[in-house]
């Protein structure tokens, strides 16, 4: 049972944190919509996902020895799977945010993580009442 309940949290767990990433760089997409040379980047969500999942041992991260050193991890550990969108139509100051195509995504996103919190809390709910009394 313990068991079951710790597969389903962890997927969860590894959901959130990744729906969090993706809108932190779909916002940064948005917020460079005008920046000349910008180019808009994205994760392919289902894949890092299953790597996540697929992952047992627990991620290593570099140590920094001083206050000044720069943190090479974007949100949740998806530096290496952070990929370059290719543009509809490409703008003349080589920036290839579309805002559009960019707000759907990111409503999308919000949508998914908003249902992935109802979920969890939903089965915690469910728990708690097979606990307590009647």
């Amino acid at each position: 049972m313990i068991s079951k309940l710790d597969k389903t949290v962890n997927y969860h767990q590894q959901a959130l944190g990744l729906r969090a990433a993706r809108q932190e760089l779909l916002a940064s997409n948005i917020a460079n919509a005008d920046t000349p040379n910008f180019k808009a980047k994205d994760i392919d969500f289902s894949n890092v996902l299953k790597e996540k999942l697929a992952t047992t041992a627990p991620a290593t991260t570099l140590s920094t020895t001083s206050p000044m050193h720069i943190s090479n991890n974007i949100g949740n550990g998806i530096s290496n799977s952070v990929l370059y969108r290719v543009p509809l139509q490409p703008s003349a100051d080589g920036n290839t945010v579309d805002m559009d195509s960019e707000r759907t995504r990111f409503a999308d996103n919000s949508v998914k993580y908003d249902a992935s919190l109802t979920f969890i809390s939903g089965q915690f709910r469910n728990l708690l009442s097979a606990i307590q009394e009647r």
